[in-house]
């Protein structure tokens, strides 16, 4: 299953998850330096970004998450995101597919605007 896929303005590839087993495939490619995204909430795609991005790639990125996550879908308000390395991503036995546990975050909030704004560019 080929992944979500976003070119930001500085052409940085992002890719996302699509389904829980999409997510398993995701992190297993990320390398350890790379940005990874998941919204604060269950049920998100994953986000890798590829290569050395700068903020702005970063926050297109986190609102590429948003948008796909049910936290938007459900809530239509604001939503957290969380940033983290691929070194910091682990599996434990027993946590279920496309779950996975991160030993340390930054928040990055994403206004319901940007959301907004991201999407009328978009079919989704």
């Amino acid at each position: 299953m080929k992944f979500r896929e976003l070119l930001t303005d500085r052409n940085t590839l992002i890719l996302a998850g699509k389904s829980a087993q999409n997510n398993e495939e995701l992190i297993a490619q990320v390398q350890p330096d790379e940005i990874v995204l998941h919204t604060d909430e269950a049920g998100s795609p994953f986000v890798n970004i590829k290569g050395n991005p700068r903020w702005g790639d970063i926050k297109q990125a986190a609102i590429f998450c948003a948008t796909y996550s049910k936290d938007w879908k459900k809530n239509k308000k604001d939503v957290w995101v969380h940033k983290f390395k691929g070194k910091d991503v682990y599996k434990d036995l027993g946590m279920k597919t496309g779950t996975f546990g991160v030993n340390k975050f930054k928040r990055i909030k994403v206004r319901k605007k940007e959301i907004e704004r991201f999407l009328k560019g978009r079919d989704i």
